[in-house]
């Protein structure tokens, strides 16, 4: 957790961010600036599909994608649509503690049972759906992951900014990540 660092007040974003949509998304969710009106999207959030976070933003200020762990690998084209189309040239890519994708491996009899129990598929299915697909959505460690997904994103899109954050559930608020 060494690599994180607070943002509390203007100061502690980054000059390089402090006037974008990302300085924007870290006023509004951490400091409680005021929600102001947005006619179009300014940025892509990519965050994990985990309920227990929420952002508050104004209505129509970014495209949000939501995945296991906050992996945008498989929803690239989603991506492409929000840069090409919705014109939006920053990312702020949230990663959080507690993540489910952290350490997949360890739940899956839970999950084969879940999934027996809860959407009446067949064991050897649901162990062949796990088997199959949990392979591309573990993350390992999810401070290591969110820096490389940033990496692996400003290689795709190299005249976009992609921001990696931190979100702390326990206490709602983002983090800065240190990338060095």
């Amino acid at each position: 957790m060494d690599r994180l660092f607070p943002v509390n007040c203007i100061e502690d974003i980054s000059e390089q961010i402090r006037h974008t949509p990302v300085g924007e998304l870290l006023q509004y969710q951490n400091m409680g600036r005021d929600l102001e009106p947005c006619a179009t999207a300014r940025l892509l959030v990519g965050m994990c599909m985990d309920h227990r976070k929420h952002l508050r933003i104004p209505d129509q200020f970014a495209y949000i994608i939501r995945s296991g762990g906050g992996n945008l690998r498989y929803s690239e084209f989603k991506v492409s649509y929000a840069i090409a189309i919705g014109g939006v040239r920053h990312i702020a890519l949230i990663g959080h503690d507690n993540c489910g994708m952290v350490n997949l491996m360890s739940r899956r009899q839970a999950f084969i049972d879940g999934l027996v129990e809860h959407a009446g598929w067949d064991r050897d299915f649901a162990t062949e759906h796990f088997t199959q697909f949990a392979p591309m959505f573990e993350i390992g460690n999810e401070i290591d992951f969110l820096l490389v997904e940033a990496k692996r994103l400003r290689l795709r899109y190299p005249k976009v900014a992609v921001t990696p954050l931190f979100y702390r559930i326990d206490t709602n608020r983002l983090w800065g990540v240190r990338e060095s």
